[in-house]
């Protein structure tokens, strides 16, 4: 059985965060709680995925996310015409493009950076490679 993986990161505005990701990457949300333990917190994913994203929100001890320049989530697009779409709904959404700190994810790809300093690239290439 494959498990199923969950990234999880703080952020400072959990309702931007959400609306930034559903936007940008059609995610939908597949799950969220609420003042449980002094957190409240958000699970977004594409439908029938092995993956989704939690971004949480920390009440009683608020977390300062600490994001570096080569800590990546980084999603494949083989299909040019898709890879473009997306590119474009993140800016709609609000995102950045910054340069990629390793130069390789600029090759074939775009990097976009949210409200928090996370970074997320969009490669236009398949995984696994060729």
């Amino acid at each position: 059985m494959t498990p199923h993986l969950r990234i999880a990161r703080p952020v400072t505005n959990l309702s931007q965060s959400k609306e930034m990701y559903c936007l940008g990457l059609g995610l939908k949300e597949i799950g969220e709680f609420s003042e449980h333990d002094g957190f409240s917190g958000v699970m977004l994913g594409p439908e029938d995925a092995s993956w989704h994203l939690e971004f949480t929100v920390c009440h009683r001890h608020p977390v300062e996310p600490a994001a570096t320049v080569d800590d990546l989530l980084v999603l494949y697009y083989p299909d040019k015409d898709q890879w473009q779409k997306t590119c474009q709904q993140m800016l709609n959404a609000g995102f950045l493009t910054i340069n990629s700190f390793n130069p390789y994810w600029d090759v074939a790809g775009r990097t976009f950076i949210d409200h928090d300093g996370y970074r997320i690239v969009l490669q236009n290439r398949a995984w696994p490679p060729a």
